[in-house]
């Protein structure tokens, strides 16, 4: 029974690492600067990103060509959004603060989109001047 249960906390450990990990990857890549031709391809004014810009920058995010094998893609970013938004939904007329935190957090990760957005043409540009100097 104790190695049972010490079992489960030790995945609940690692489980809790583990969403701590990525979610720093995630506020690390969102803090880079997005350019101005993606936010001008999604029709963003001011430069500033919302919450409200995610199923726009992700929508954009798929219809970017895939060139690089190694290119990631949002699908984890999509769930986390759509659980963030459940808990919105859930707590957030009773807890302003729930509302609050998931503003935020769906910026950064309409952020993480654009900046994935940014770095997909970026390499695919400097894949085409390869093969343009061959």
């Amino acid at each position: 029974m104790f190695s049972a249960m010490l079992l489960v906390i030790s995945i609940l450990a690692l489980s809790q690492f583990a969403l701590y990990y990525w979610r720093s990857v995630v506020s690390g890549i969102a803090a880079q600067p997005v350019s101005g031709r993606v936010l001008e391809a999604a029709h963003i004014a001011g430069g500033s990103v919302t919450a409200k810009d995610f199923n726009t920058f992700a929508g954009l995010h798929d219809l970017t060509p895939d060139l690089q094998p190694n290119a990631r893609s949002l699908t984890t970013v999509r769930f986390y959004v759509r659980v963030v938004e459940a808990l919105e939904s859930l707590f957030g007329s009773v807890m302003p603060t729930v509302t609050a935190w998931s503003q935020r957090e769906r910026a950064i990760c309409a952020r993480y989109a654009a900046v994935q957005i940014d770095r997909r043409l970026q390499a695919n540009l400097e894949l085409v001047a390869a093969i343009r100097s061959c």
